[in-house]
């Protein structure tokens, strides 16, 4: 369970980390009115003093993180299939799709099918700056595939595989066929208190709030902006 929950918090660190770089070196840009920039976009976000009421940014942070998406995605939305183009590039020795588009489903909180930069900004403001309770729930929304309020045994072995697909045949050390199940026995050893077969979300959140390792994961997120 300990080294499937590192792999796939090492892969959303990097995914981070990656948009991070991406968009600081958007600051190199000549500077441009912000409120040009949004009228020219198919669509255009909520004003910046309202996202930064919603979320834990400041709205010079805000302006950053616009330049940086407007920047890389013209349009203002990011759909299924070029969010997975883009996670792909951080795992070339596997195969993402499946997993990205978990994440996908994560970001797309209002499951509209596009990732716009609302979207965008309160995801990163809970995983970089929520507390964590939030980052947590967040996780779990993640694991929970279709929204019922659970993690069943079956949503959970779609996700390890998914993790396991991303990190490819290069993985050291090399898994094995039946290691897939292993971490979801584990895994439901650990968070299933009551037995009953799936994992709530004060089960899920209890768990990890008693597991050192998993708390200490949280802080990667912290100072990444």
């Amino acid at each position: 369970m300990a080294g499937c929950a590192k792999r796939c918090k090492q892969g959303l660190v990097k995914f981070v980390l990656s948009l991070h770089k991406l968009i600081t070196g958007t600051l190199k840009k000549d500077k441009i009115d912000d409120d040009f920039e949004m009228s020219i976009v198919c669509h255009r976000p909520e004003g910046l003093d309202k996202l930064e009421a919603q979320s834990n940014f400041s709205k010079r942070e805000l302006q950053v993180l616009y330049r940086g998406f407007k920047n890389e995605c013209p349009s203002g939305v990011v759909n299924e299939d070029t969010f997975k183009q883009i996670y792909a590039q951080f795992f070339p020795h596997g195969d993402a799709s499946s997993y990205a588009h978990y994440l996908f489903d994560a970001f797309d909180s209002a499951h509209s099918g596009s990732i716009k930069f609302e979207d965008f900004v309160m995801a990163l403001s809970i995983l970089l700056r929520g507390s964590v309770r939030e980052k947590l729930t967040w996780t779990f929304n993640l694991y929970d595939i279709n929204r019922d309020g659970y993690i069943n045994k079956e949503e959970m072995t779609d996700i390890v595989r998914a993790i396991y697909d991303m990190m490819g045949k290069y993985t050291y050390p090399a898994l094995k066929t039946d290691t897939p199940k292993q971490h979801v026995d584990a895994f439901f050893q650990k968070m299933d208190k009551n037995r009953d077969g799936v994992v709530t979300l004060d089960e899920f959140i209890l768990s990890c709030q008693e597991d050192e390792n998993i708390m200490r994961s949280l802080q990667l997120f912290e100072n990444v902006i």
